[in-house]
């Protein structure tokens, strides 16, 4: 099972940033730390293989991670960091693939194939891009940024593809395997409230008038797995996802991935992101312990109910009921 965390740190509580907690990307896995991280997980662990999938536009290698022991299973493709500044959903992913190769999740892989690709934006998590990063946040030795190198929102581009990085997706990824849920993680704004207290994340399904009924049926119950084993927590507090998504756009993965692919996916936005030039996107990093444990619960939570198949007897009724996140300036 999955460590519990403290409730000290319910997302309510802060702490904003604003100028005044410490912002330090020192403290988050390098491109290259990741690497060297997926290469000694693939010794250790016997049913792990690392696929390069593609490079990025600065030549880094695109790793895809593969937990695939029967093709009769089903299938979930864990994308993180899309936006390279916000980097818990990957260092969640990489906690995550450490727990696949301990009795932590026993079983789990006999009945359920995980695909999982972390730091998708390398480039943008790395500041190298093609452009200048002028009064962000963070201290350290990079910035984090939420476009790629050549100045690209990767999540508007699953339609047109004009990235080298959505193409190795689509093309070595999406076209070559069976998927059949998908969980894309990111981060959103630190300035989003329910019931008047900060979310600890934001979940949303696809389109339901450009989704296939049976695909948004199972988008929807992998929304409530989620929500069923985070919001319980202390520090668990859930929204549905408000936000320039809401129009429909192909090229935005929950919707288009969906669409194109018939894959059940549920965007997932966890609170704050770790480098920005806007301070109000931005969250103290006292807050990484738990917003970094919320993703390994989503990502853990949802491959057991696909393995064990108790997702498919989820009620989405929750679905009707889940407030809209609001914005609380600051």
């Amino acid at each position: 099972m999955v460590a519990e965390v403290p409730t000290v740190q319910a997302a309510g509580n802060g702490p904003d940033y604003q100028g005044h907690e410490t912002i330090n990307t020192s403290i988050l896995h390098t491109y290259s730390e990741k690497v060297d991280f997926l290469e000694t997980q693939e010794k250790k662990q016997a049913n792990m293989e690392l696929e390069v999938i593609g490079q990025t536009v600065k030549g880094r290698d695109m790793h895809l991670v593969k937990y695939m022991q029967n093709l009769d299973n089903p299938t979930i493709l864990y994308i993180t960091q899309q936006h390279g500044d916000e980097a818990l959903t990957t260092e969640g992913s990489l906690e995550f693939i450490k727990q696949l190769g301990t009795g932590k999740t026993k079983g789990i892989l006999d009945d359920v194939n995980i695909l999982i690709i972390p730091m998708y934006n390398a480039d943008g998590a790395m500041g190298d891009v093609n452009y200048e990063l002028e009064d962000y946040a963070a201290k350290g030795d990079r910035h984090l940024t939420r476009l790629n190198a050549n100045g690209v929102d990767f999540n508007r581009d699953h339609d047109a593809k004009t990235q080298p990085e959505t193409q190795a997706l689509h093309e070595n990824v999406l076209q070559r395997y069976e998927i059949d849920y998908m969980m894309d993680l990111h981060h959103q704004g630190a300035q989003w409230i329910k019931d008047d207290k900060y979310v600890s994340g934001a979940i949303f399904p696809p389109h339901p008038d450009h989704t296939a009924p049976e695909v948004l049926e199972g988008s929807k119950q992998l929304g409530a797995v989620v929500y069923e084993a985070i919001e319980p927590k202390g520090w668990g507090h859930l929204a549905n996802y408000a936000g320039k998504g809401s129009t429909f756009n192909n090229g935005i993965s929950v919707y288009g991935l969906a669409h194109d692919y018939n894959i059940s996916t549920l965007l997932f936005e966890i609170r704050g992101t770790q480098d920005n030039a806007n301070d109000f996107e931005v969250l103290g990093q006292k807050s990484n312990r738990y917003l970094t444990k919320q993703a390994v619960i989503a990502m853990y939570s949802a491959s057991r109910a696909i393995a064990d198949g108790s997702i498919q007897e989820k009620d989405v009724s929750f679905w009707d009921d889940l407030p809209v996140q609001e914005e609380r300036p600051y």
